[in-house]
């Protein structure tokens, strides 16, 4: 891992024409943001993003054991795909889910290019719409940037918010701490540097809240996808690409066992048994865990 420098800049006198409290330079001592200290995944860790049509076919193979898990009640849930994404990426979620007795739903907003005009409007309209048509509250799960979308959307809906899973979405991180965010500001025209939105996103909905990560994803720092520690929130990880997180056997697993539960009687996962040996759980960690300075 390179060593993280701050470069020395040098302080200008001010000129006799300067006003009498010039604005302060930026102190290059000053500490620097934990989240601007995170370095997105190396190129080992994209290298290992070529698995993902393994995973695939690990699903395909593990269905006659995905399919002894416990039938859903036919609750809706709302499935939104990655940067870059469309519907067709969430399919093969979209059938496990609904073989598991669930209603799912796409987002039916073609290809995920970021909240550009009118799209944000129609994820809100989408929610309302499905929450109504069935009369109870809606599931939201995002792959990537659409866990995003469904942890915003719980915040601003939350009397239609069942509960929010997010598969390798970097809602704690600086932007740039993913290898996604020059694709980003490209398709969506829109800056990352800012931190207020970014403080906004780290918060959790109010709703019971499942971050599915893995320290070997190509696209987003682990550390990016950490709820912090509350009684509503919990992280869960796997063993997975970036880009086959969506049809992993494993997360598959994890999401129904997630939706199984009931909002008002929520627990967090629990690693008994066999789970130990596929699943960690982490409780919230230091974004400069593993970081050199």
């Amino acid at each position: 891992m390179p060593r993280m420098t701050v470069p020395l800049r040098r302080r200008r006198r001010p000129s006799p024409a300067s006003p009498a409290h010039p604005r302060p330079e930026p102190n290059p001592f000053a500490p620097v943001a934990a989240e601007e200290l995170v370095s997105a995944p190396g190129p080992w860790h994209m290298l290992l993003e070529a698995r993902a049509p393994w995973e695939y076919a690990a699903m395909l193979a593990a269905a006659p054991f995905l399919a002894r898990l416990p039938a859903g009640d036919g609750h809706p849930v709302l499935v939104f795909p990655g940067l870059g994404a469309a519907d067709f990426s969430t399919l093969a979620m979209r059938n496990f889910l609904r073989d598991r007795g669930y209603t799912p739903y796409p987002w039916q907003q073609g290809f995920n290019f970021g909240p550009r005009h009118g799209v944000l409007e129609a994820c809100r309209e989408r929610l309302r719409h499905i929450h109504d048509r069935h009369g109870e509250r809606v599931s939201l799960i995002g792959w990537s940037l659409g866990g995003i979308y469904a942890r915003e959307l719980a915040k601003e809906q939350p009397g239609h918010a069942r509960c929010v899973i997010t598969l390798g979405s970097p809602f704690a991180g600086h932007p740039r701490s993913t290898n996604a965010w020059r694709f980003y500001e490209m398709v969506s025209g829109q800056a990352v540097h800012d931190h207020e939105l970014a403080a906004q996103v780290k918060r959790p909905p109010a709703c019971p809240t499942t971050s599915i990560y893995s320290k070997t994803d190509g696209v987003v720092s682990w550390q990016c996808s950490l709820n912090d520690p509350a009684p509503h929130t919990e992280n869960i990880e796997v063993h997975a690409s970036h880009i086959g997180m969506g049809m992993n056997p494993l997360a598959m697993y994890a999401i129904a066992d997630r939706l199984a539960q009931d909002p008002q009687a929520w627990r967090p996962f629990d690693l008994k048994g066999a789970r130990r040996w596929f699943y960690k759980v982490t409780h919230g960690a230091p974004l400069l865990a593993g970081f050199v300075l």
